[in-house]
């Protein structure tokens, strides 16, 4: 073969491969890299109790709350600041006890000197016994001794009890805490004057909270002792417990007055919300509401087939409780929903579960 045919072979050879390597090239070019599969998290859809529910304001109040009185009248020597805590049996106020005191003195001083004159009436009757066997004194002289020594007897018990009384009107001069809590109110200052009765001081119990919230007549027959119920509490929701059910309404309003547990403590006065359940629980589909695809004009959950492969269904949703909703469509029971990862998610896309739901 000629050398210029040659030259020619392998140039149009050379020609060939550099156009298939082109060619190749700009497939994989246009395939590009292999799909990747997309992390979600995922939950399941279960059977689930809800009732449809509205949102009643109510307050905290303390189960024990208190205005303490002086049980007897005086001058007040020291009344508990406002903000005071104090312990079950603390002082909240004192008054001036010195009369009390001297009252107290002089019952003492009855007492010794009736037992003194009892002692006396007590050796007149032994003395009258053992003569009046020997006809040397009258009988009615026996009987006036005897009378006096039981006249001592009885002025020494008067005085007993007055001393008794006296002493405890020593005692409640101090007006002590029945159960611990906070001096939330002072009503007198040191220095005034105190009827028996007049208020002093208010103590709340700020450890014993309870919430105080009244319902329609129509929502009244659904509660019942033992219910939770879920507290709004800013950004806190926090579960009740139903303790008590006042079974008489109000004449205005026809309200019912409910009383919670809260498993939380909140300070007495806190202003809350709490959603109390209208009508009778259903068993319905329910699904965590992160699950929701919100979009213009519709709502969509992704479900995760047993290929991982995500399918968009359109919902519609229904009774809610806390994080879990209702769903009307074709969401059955055990179906995994994803919660997180759906925002850019596609139907038809596979994707990985990175969570194991119960």
């Amino acid at each position: 073969m000629p050398k210029s045919m040659n030259n020619l072979t392998n140039k149009l050879f050379a020609t060939l491969i550099i156009t298939v390597a082109w060619v190749f090239s700009g497939i994989a070019i246009a395939a590009g890299p292999p799909a990747r599969t997309k992390p979600v998290v995922v939950d399941i859809a279960q059977l689930r109790e809800l009732a449809p529910t509205a949102q009643y304001s109510g307050s905290v109040i303390s189960k024990n709350d208190a205005r303490m009185s002086a049980e007897v009248e005086g001058r007040l020597t020291w009344v508990a600041d406002v903000g005071t805590v104090v312990a079950q049996g603390d002082i909240v106020a004192s008054l001036d006890d010195i009369f009390l005191i001297q009252q107290r003195d002089e019952e003492l001083a009855t007492i010794q000197s009736e037992k003194a004159k009892l002692q006396l009436y007590e050796k007149e009757v032994a003395r009258y016994q053992r003569l009046i066997k020997q006809n040397n004194v009258a009988q009615n002289q026996l009987d006036q001794s005897i009378s006096d020594r039981a006249v001592a007897n009885s002025n020494i018990a008067a005085a007993r009890a007055r001393l008794a009384q006296v002493e405890e009107r020593i005692t409640r001069s101090n007006v002590r805490a029945p159960f611990a809590g906070v001096v939330s109110e002072r009503f007198a200052q040191a220095g005034e004057w105190t009827q028996n009765g007049n208020p002093l001081v208010r103590l709340i119990d700020i450890d014993n909270p309870e919430v105080q919230v009244r319902v329609p007549q129509h929502i009244y027959p659904l509660i019942q002792i033992g219910n939770n119920i879920k507290i709004l509490n800013n950004d806190q929701v926090i579960d009740a417990r139903v303790e008590t059910i006042v079974p008489v309404g109000t004449t205005a309003s026809r309200l019912f007055e409910l009383r919670l547990k809260p498993a939380k403590s909140i300070p007495p006065g806190t202003l809350v919300r709490l959603s109390i359940p209208t009508a009778q629980a259903q068993q319905v589909i329910s699904i965590h509401r992160d699950a929701l695809v919100l979009r213009k004009g519709s709502i969509s959950v992704f479900r995760i087939n047993a290929d991982n492969i995500a399918e968009q269904v359109a919902v519609e949703v229904g009774i809610g409780d806390g994080d879990y909703i209702q769903v009307i469509g074709d969401i059955q029971a055990n179906d995994r929903v994803v919660t997180r990862g759906g925002e850019r998610l596609r139907a038809g896309e596979t994707v990985k579960v990175t969570n194991e739901p119960n």
